[in-house]
């Protein structure tokens, strides 16, 4: 699955032009609960999740330094990485009233929402090829929360990345711990009001 090689340039680019929007202080960091992302297709889900926690994180610090993140940085930035996969029977269809209560619930926590701006809204209810929504939540300049949703016709993964990142981390993250490689092809675009 390849999702995040052209998602660096542009969360590098929304969290410049959003950073000095709020510089200030933030709300706490609100979790949208793992049963919200069971609703989203029309049919119930096989589910499978694992979570790397702090101490977990400490022993991979090679990996992360092996990706580029300073060595004493690598142990610092990420405090906490989830994975959940759900798998389908059949190819689903993603409720559009379920994914806009998943979206404002997160924009009711403040997170800020990247969507593919290639993607049609036929595709994101019924995708024929991966659909992939990026959610940041800000702490000054910096990220403490990631959450990525990548939806297809036969399952979909959540990736949840927690810790105190840089834009730059990001990049160095993808190809490890699961976390997906940055797509080419996707341009990663705000997502409109009311999505």
């Amino acid at each position: 699955m390849r999702m995040l090689r052209v998602l660096a340039p542009s969360v590098l680019a929304f969290t410049f032009a959003t950073v000095s929007g709020f510089a200030g202080a933030q709300a706490p960091v609100t979790r949208v609960a793992p049963p919200t992302f069971s609703d989203l297709a029309d049919q119930p889900a096989t589910h499978t999740g694992f979570v790397f926690d702090r101490s977990m994180m400490q022993v991979a610090q090679g990996f992360l330094a092996s990706g580029g993140l300073d060595a004493q940085r690598a142990a610092a930035a990420v405090t906490s990485i989830s994975f959940d996969t759900y798998r389908y029977a059949r190819p689903a269809f993603y409720t559009p009233e379920a994914m806009a209560a998943l979206v404002e619930s997160y924009h009711a926590a403040g997170w800020k929402h990247l969507v593919n701006g290639n993607q049609s809204p036929a595709n994101s209810a019924q995708p024929k090829t991966n659909v992939t929504d990026l959610w940041l939540h800000f702490s000054g300049a910096d990220i403490d929360d990631v959450t990525v949703l990548i939806r297809s016709p036969r399952d979909m993964n959540v990736i949840q990345v927690a810790g105190d990142l840089r834009p730059l981390d990001l990049i160095h993250l993808s190809g490890h711990f699961g976390i997906p490689k940055v797509d080419p092809n996707a341009v990663m675009v705000p997502a409109p009001n009311g999505r």
